[in-house]
């Protein structure tokens, strides 16, 4: 599984694909995480024997079974126990730390030359099933029971941020309409109230 993977998800092949593409179309596309990607990614995954649980757009996708709108990137949620083997291994398909302000130990971002990024959600389960994020001594976690989230992506049964809570992640902060489709098709899907902060898109 690993070695199919890399073949298809290596940065050059993938570069060559759709640079060839869009010299046929005479456009650029923006760079996009595909559903092909995300399972090439969670086979590696699989390889290693890495758990990680998908969180924002394509979390939301994996819960409602289908892909709704084009994904810039993959959020993940992994145990920092993993992190090094996952990111050697990502390395090695030529990805790299992408420079960002808020870059921490627990949220980094890695990309190809294609484009494509990966933003880790670091986490160290406590003996409550907790997904501590942060600093030693944080009090800021995943609650366990936004763990339990199953999904799938192109068919693929994966782990994912349960329903509820990534309504509840998608508060807090000024929201936008790519917002409100992510909030509104899971409220719908799974009979979840809908937040204040998204009541004006009614």
């Amino acid at each position: 599984m690993s070695a199919r993977w890399s073949a298809r998800f290596s940065a050059a092949s993938s570069g060559a694909t759709r640079s060839s593409s869009a010299a046929m179309t005479g456009s650029v596309r923006p760079p996009e995480m595909t559903a092909d990607d995300v399972c090439g990614f969670l086979g590696l995954m699989d390889a290693h024997s890495i758990r990680v649980w998908l969180d924002g757009g394509w979390g939301v996708d994996a819960c409602l079974g289908y892909q709704t709108r084009p994904h810039s990137d993959l959020d993940i949620v992994i145990e920092e126990r993993h992190v090094d083997v996952a990111t050697t291994a990502l390395k090695r398909l030529g990805y790299e730390p992408v420079p960002r302000p808020d870059t921490r130990p627990w949220n980094f971002v890695l990309g190809d030359d294609s484009g494509r990024q990966i933003d880790f959600h670091v986490i160290v389960l406590d003996e409550r099933g907790r997904g501590l994020y942060g600093p030693p001594g944080t009090e800021d976690h995943y609650p366990a029971e936004a763990l339990i989230g199953k999904g799938t992506v192109n068919g693929r049964a994966v782990d994912s941020i349960t329903p509820e809570w990534l309504v509840r992640f998608h508060t807090g902060y000024r929201v936008d309409a790519t917002d409100w489709a992510d909030v509104s098709a899971l409220c719908a899907r799974f009979g979840i109230p809908i937040p204040r902060e998204y009541l004006g898109f009614l």
